[in-house]
């Protein structure tokens, strides 16, 4: 499967034109959007309508559930991944926006507890993403960006040992890739990643 993952649009449409025309070119399976969408939740339109392939999303920090379950809703390619598993071709994808601060924060421990119960859905799958905004503690991401990452996700690498974590949120780590066991943890940043799992 082939997929392009992005995250940080916060509204901008170009930049989701651009996105959209990389999906067509680049002959991917699926797009996934890895949270802030949308500035705290103004500029929603064209976003998600944009893309002609199966779109997955989570919330970021300047997402409200509300606005991505309606984005999820109003466009019938699009699921809203915060809180679920769901299975697309043997691949298992888990959900949660891992969100640790800001308006629409959660604990760490609810964090923890989401993707553990979402990767019950998705045990079978010959490969596991976690589908993420913010990135892990105690990681490369967070020392290069000096903004801590989410302990509850941290544990659900260490506990569940997903095969990749996908997430965007800090800008000054954009593109960096790292091991963290055996889980490859990307940050797709803004251009976005086409991944092959």
């Amino acid at each position: 499967m082939r997929i392009l993952a992005a995250g940080d649009i916060h509204g901008d449409i170009g930049l989701a034109r651009e996105l959209a025309k990389r999906a067509e070119d680049e002959e991917v399976d699926a797009v996934i959007l890895c949270g802030d969408l949308t500035n705290n939740d103004e500029d929603v339109n064209g976003i998600v309508g944009i893309f002609n392939k199966p779109v997955f999303l989570v919330p970021g920090n300047h997402d409200s559930e509300a606005t991505i379950d309606f984005l999820s809703e109003r466009y019938y390619h699009a699921k809203n991944l915060q809180g679920y598993g769901f299975k697309k071709d043997g691949i298992g994808f888990i959900g949660c926006s891992s969100v640790n601060l800001g308006l629409w924060q959660m604990p760490e421990s609810d964090i923890f507890g989401m993707i553990k119960n979402a990767s019950e859905y998705v045990k079978d799958c010959q490969k596991r993403i976690i589908v993420s905004h913010v990135h892990p503690d105690k990681s490369k991401m967070a020392t290069l960006s000096g903004f801590a990452g989410s302990e509850g996700l941290r544990k659900a690498i260490d506990e569940l040992k997903p095969e990749i974590v996908l997430c965007s949120h800090v800008h000054e780590a954009d593109g960096i890739e790292e091991k963290i066991g055996d889980t490859k943890v990307i940050n797709v940043g803004r251009k976005g990643k086409v991944i092959e799992v």
